[in-house]
């Protein structure tokens, strides 16, 4: 189990081989897209960042808990960073296990826990010009900063 986050392109063949297993019957992903609008504004692109030590441990644990929750046999989560355009992938989640059943509630426990908990953040680009955080009570902090670790998790996000 591995949740990683990546400014490079999300390799989907290699994410697939992470959350294969031979014990799995079923195989579940969520693939989140950057769309071109949200709440009736034109999106030209979207700038993420993390607390990346804090955003993997959390991920982590958030693999964990599926598996033990949902009796998902392999789980793995890989979320961008930095400066996307519409149609690139954003985040993109795996679960394999014995039913179906399983891995369908563990993906979507998956995706609903990383954007509930993880600290990214995301700030959009419009198209005419303006850029905002949004679903964040805070923008991230400095790049060249150590957030410390009691920092809180960021609020969901509306992304795909």
């Amino acid at each position: 189990m591995a949740f990683h986050l990546t400014a490079n392109p999300i390799d989907l063949a290699e994410c697939r081989r992470a959350v294969e297993d031979r014990s799995a019957g079923g195989f579940v992903s969520f693939e989140g897209w950057v769309r071109d609008h949200n709440d009736g504004r034109p999106v030209r692109a979207l700038e993420y960042e993390a607390y990346a030590a804090l955003a993997e441990r959390e991920g982590a644990r958030i693999l964990d808990e599926a598996c033990a929750r949902f009796g998902a046999a392999r789980v793995a989560a890989v979320h961008r960073t930095g400066h996307l355009v519409v149609g690139d992938l954003a985040v993109w989640v795996g679960v394999s296990a014995a039913h179906r059943d399983a891995a369908f509630a563990a993906c979507r426990y998956v995706i609903d826990e990383v954007k509930r908990r993880v600290p990214i953040w995301k700030r959009e680009h419009y198209a005419d010009g303006a850029a905002e955080w949004v679903n964040a009570s805070a923008p991230p902090p400095p790049a060249s900063s150590s957030a410390p670790a009691s920092a809180a998790p960021s609020p969901p996000r509306d992304d795909a």
